[in-house]
């Protein structure tokens, strides 16, 4: 199972200096991936987690971290759809693809805050109905065919160059917790990945589901991907079973939940700390917050190095 880490985008740490030496480190102790996110906005009094208080561009960061870094792959989780048009995500997308030298995974899912798609001039409504048709107009765009008529979107002829380096495109990798989302993320993505949300103690379950309904639309396995939200240091224990919150403990014991994962049909795991409120907090102390990270990138490397 490959590993990744999530990179310094939200809080005290997501500093230009942070995002550049943790991609540095990352990739020279053999991490597979980096990982950024998306927030738009955070309403008024809406009690949202500190995580989201801060946020970096998810593209804009992965440009930056593009020229720091030459071979770990570059992946977002994920941009939501509904907020961009497929011909300006296609757009980014192949750019970041370009200056990266064909390391980006593109993670897309629906979103889900109100004040967002309004703030977006978006509408909530079908947006799951949507995606098979935005993931084709890409597609559509990567190929440098000219134009895309959809019953949702339309893009007059002409071409989107430069094309991306990967062909035929970067991985699109599908979010979404719902058994909708899913069966759609087995029918036409190159993978699933979870949210930081996901009850990881069901990962198997939601992974067969995908590779059961690409199995049927006579596709191969695709990628089924894990954010893992990492809780060093003193387990967490879950509200409503009383058992210990997968990957929140000792080193030993996210290392062993890690290797269950892998039991249970993940391809990839990415460790991300921007969850940490000792991290991913504007108001933590950043020096703090780069020494906890450091810790945890450190001891959980891949290789078994400590």
């Amino acid at each position: 199972m490959d590993i990744g880490f999530g990179a310094p985008v939200a809080g005290a740490w997501a500093t230009p200096r942070n995002l550049t030496e943790f991609a540095r480190r990352a990739e020279r102790l053999g991490y597979r991936s980096l990982w950024t996110f998306q927030r738009l906005l955070v309403p008024r009094e809406s009690g949202m987690a500190p995580v989201y208080h801060s946020v970096l561009d998810p593209m804009v960061a992965l440009g930056y971290t593009a020229a720091v870094t030459s071979s770990i792959r570059l992946g977002v989780a994920v941009v939501n759809h509904p907020f961009v048009s497929p011909l300006l995500l296609a757009k980014q997308a192949a750019t970041v693809d370009v200056l990266s030298g064909g390391r980006l995974d593109l993670g897309i899912g629906l979103g889900w805050l109100p004040a967002e798609f309004t703030g977006s001039g978006a509408p909530m409504a079908r947006r799951g109905a949507r995606t098979q048709e935005y993931l084709a107009a890409l597609r559509a765009l990567w190929a440098g065919e000219s134009g895309f008529q959809g019953s949702f979107y339309e893009i007059p002829p002409g071409r989107q160059d430069p094309l991306p380096v990967q062909r035929p495109g970067p991985p699109v990798l599908l979010g979404g917790m719902s058994r909708p989302a899913m069966e759609r993320a087995g029918r036409i993505a190159d993978g699933w990945v979870t949210a930081s949300t996901a009850d990881l103690s069901v990962i198997a379950e939601a992974a067969k589901i995908v590779q059961e309904t690409a199995a049927a639309a006579g596709r191969g396995p695709v990628r089924i991907v894990c954010r893992g939200v990492v809780r060093a240091g003193r387990p967490v224990t879950s509200p409503a079973t009383g058992e210990r919150v997968l990957l929140s403990g000792s080193f030993e014991q996210i290392r062993e939940d890690t290797a269950w994962l892998d039991s249970c049909g993940v391809t990839e795991v990415f460790y991300d700390v921007n969850w940490d409120p000792l991290v991913g907090d504007p108001a933590a102390d950043e020096g703090r917050a780069v020494l906890r990270a450091s810790e945890v990138l450190e001891a959980l490397a891949p290789g078994g190095r400590r």
